[in-house]
């Protein structure tokens, strides 16, 4: 996470303006939907692993039954929501589940509202609608990219909050950030303080099964470190290679500089480290404006057994991947990991940009979602699931630097608690396979339960 220490809390008022404003939102209607389209297919809730059963009771008061059935209806929502926009394009405002888990369709006006109503589903009337709040989330972040790195630097990130119709800008409560003057063609506009920028993040593992990269090799002399990232999600491609997809930061090669290897960490002999793969592509910000790497595995890896659809999670239990999902505002989420153990929130906001600097001093957009789960240093690049469905992989966290999600949660409660920037793994699968120009990563899926060899 060493290349984007100056974004580190990327998405604390995402977090915030969901926890905040959820159980306000004012709700037309009653009564659960019946027109949705059939879940997704789950585990049973006993091949769930005790320790991610633990994460769901601790971090989200939930039982298995609960959160499986929570995140299959989360997708059930998104794909009524999705045709939904189609048919209504000026007035559809949003959708979300609310924390007793009701789906909500919000709505610009009453006759649209009946429709959805009429659907099984509840209803919210906003004043604007999806289209124009992610109309003015682009003029924000065009405004936002276009000023000085030294004027940029407390902002954050910036979030749609559907619930309120509105946009959340996370502001560094600095000097420069009190005085930052925001455009007036945002009308609907929240600002939200969080402490200042830290320093450098440490590098050491923290997350799930960690690899360590460096731009040279790690016997060369002048080598003065390493990066510390964790691998994604198993997956493959039309031509077979057997492939993980990370986050694109986590490639210290990311601007082209030549093929960056890929280690399983010897801590007590890092030089001589086992090389598991190299990086194959790697994208941050662009067109896509997304944060993800594929990396070809190779032989000892695949025999090691990285060519199974499965992600690991505390002390060596691993959680097997049933599907892909896309992210829904009020989706319960778990990410993975093998030293800072599964840990749960939800979708705090479904899209959030924000603009990432590399070590170069280049401004790089990164979209993506926002969950309220703990992450910590080492952890970039890491699963993200919803039920047993891969959501994404984990682009950054307000949490970064803390020993432990435990004094996490204690020091950034009063800032809404901690937070993660997700990138969704449909928009990567997509994006890697579009750009793949028949080569590596064309055709690409994540390995699954289903089409396990």
């Amino acid at each position: 996470m060493r290349k984007l220490v100056a974004r580190r809390a990327a998405v604390k008022a995402a977090s915030a303006g969901f926890a905040a404003t959820v159980l306000l939102a004012p709700l037309l209607g009653s009564g659960v939907a019946t027109a949705e389209p059939a879940a997704p297919h789950q585990l049973s809730v006993d091949a769930l692993p005790a320790e991610l059963v633990t994460a769901l009771s601790r971090d989200l008061g939930m039982t298995p039954t609960e959160y499986l059935d929570r995140a299959a209806r989360a997708q059930q929502l998104r794909d009524y929501a999705t045709d939904f926009r189609a048919e209504h394009p000026d007035t559809f405002a949003g959708a979300w589940l609310t924390p007793e888990g009701k789906a909500v369709v919000a709505v610009t006006d009453t006759g649209t509202g009946e429709v959805a109503a009429a659907d099984g589903y509840q209803t919210h009337l906003a004043p604007i609608s999806a289209n124009g709040l992610e109309g003015a989330l682009i003029q924000l972040s065009q405004w936002i990219a276009h000023l000085p790195r030294e004027i940029s630097a407390p902002i954050s990130s910036v979030a749609i909050d559907v619930l309120n119709s509105q946009l959340v800008l996370n502001v560094a409560n600095t000097g420069t950030g009190h005085l930052l003057n925001l455009p007036t063609l945002i009308a609907t506009i929240k600002v939200v303080l969080s402490p200042g920028g830290g320093g450098a993040v440490e590098n050491r593992p923290m997350g799930g099964d960690t690899y360590i990269t460096a731009a040279k090799d790690l016997h060369d002399a002048t080598l003065r470190g390493v990066d510390v990232c964790s691998f994604g999600f198993n997956s493959t491609d039309a031509a077979g290679n057997a492939l993980n997809i990370s986050a694109g930061h986590c490639n210290p090669n990311v601007e082209g500089n030549g093929p960056a290897g890929v280690y399983l960490p010897n801590v007590r002999d890092l030089p001589n480290s086992i090389e598991v793969g190299t990086f194959a592509k790697s994208v941050l910000g662009g067109p896509a404006a997304l944060d993800y790497s594929v990396i070809a595995l190779n032989e000892r890896a695949v025999n090691g057994g990285m060519d199974q659809p499965r992600v690991r999670g505390a002390n060596g239990t691993s959680l097997p991947i049933t599907g892909t999902a896309e992210p829904v505002t009020g989706a319960p989420v778990c990410k993975t990991g093998q030293s800072s153990t599964f840990t749960c929130g939800f979708v705090s906001a479904d899209r959030v940009e924000t603009q990432l600097f590399t070590a170069e001093g280049i401004s790089k957009t990164i979209r993506g979602f926002a969950t309220s789960a703990c992450t910590l240093g080492g952890d970039s690049g890491g699963a993200i699931v919803s039920g047993t469905l891969a959501l994404g992989i984990t682009s950054g966290s307000n949490a970064a630097e803390a020993p432990n999600c435990t004094e996490a949660n204690t020091k950034l409660a009063p800032y809404g608690g901690t937070a993660t920037l997700g990138i969704p793994i449909r928009s990567i699968l997509a994006d890697i396979d579009a750009t793949s120009g028949g080569g590596v990563g064309s055709g690409i899926m994540v390995r699954t339960k289903s089409t396990a060899g």
